[in-house]
């Protein structure tokens, strides 16, 4: 039986760098951990890890090279590696929205099939106004791939509380990083991939200020 995962507090303002260190090597190691965001709660890995995407494919019921994950990054700069025809509306549109609570699906780049095994044409992208992933992914030189612990179907008070995170998913992951409790309202998620933006999903962030 997979033993239970670590669990570290950490204070978005200054986090603690040895408790970093032990995460970065985590992730360096096929490791999945659940972290704090700007909405809920996410669980993620390293990009590099096609071990560690084939486990939280698994975890979500989701059969490998079939995710529809996103990925968090450091700042804005970060995304053009893994996507392409930014242009320039969304770009702007995009510029006002992060750091914060969207989404944005993008045209992925051919980098991305290539690290996930899939024939994926499109990416979300994220870029949260929370220290503690950004710092992850700055410190880790890659994305961090994710999806949410929340059941969207209903309100469930392990997806805010991280020791009922902890509860719930300690056999199922590596690492389990307590940032507080996290919000029960996911990110708004905008397609950028047709000639206009579509809203897929009204989550936490406000489309009147970025549109």
């Amino acid at each position: 039986m997979k033993s239970r995962a670590e669990f570290f507090k950490l204070y978005e303002e200054n986090p603690e760098q040895k408790k970093i260190d032990t995460i970065l090597d985590i992730l360096q190691n096929d490791g999945l951990i659940i972290y704090p965001t700007d909405t809920i709660y996410g669980i993620g890995c390293s990009i590099s890890s096609r071990n560690a995407i084939d486990k939280l494919a698994r975890l979500k019921g989701l059969k490998p090279g079939k995710e529809r994950f996103s990925l968090i990054f450091e700042n804005l700069s970060q995304v053009s590696e893994y996507a392409k025809n930014i242009h320039t509306p969304v770009f702007k549109v995009m510029k006002k929205a992060f750091p914060g609570p969207f989404t944005f699906i993008l045209h992925s780049s051919n980098k991305l099939p290539k690290l996930l095994n899939s024939p994926k044409k499109t990416v979300g992208v994220r870029v949260p106004d929370h220290n503690i992933p950004r710092t992850i992914v700055h410190q880790l030189g890659v994305p961090i791939i994710t999806t949410s612990i929340h059941d969207e179907d209903e309100i469930i008070e392990y997806s805010t509380d991280p020791e009922l995170i902890y509860e719930k998913f300690g056999n199922l992951v590596d690492a389990i990083i307590d940032g507080g409790y996290g919000k029960n309202i996911p990110s708004t998620v905008i397609d950028c991939t047709g000639d206009e933006f579509e809203v897929l999903r009204e989550g936490l962030g406000d489309i009147n200020l970025i549109l």
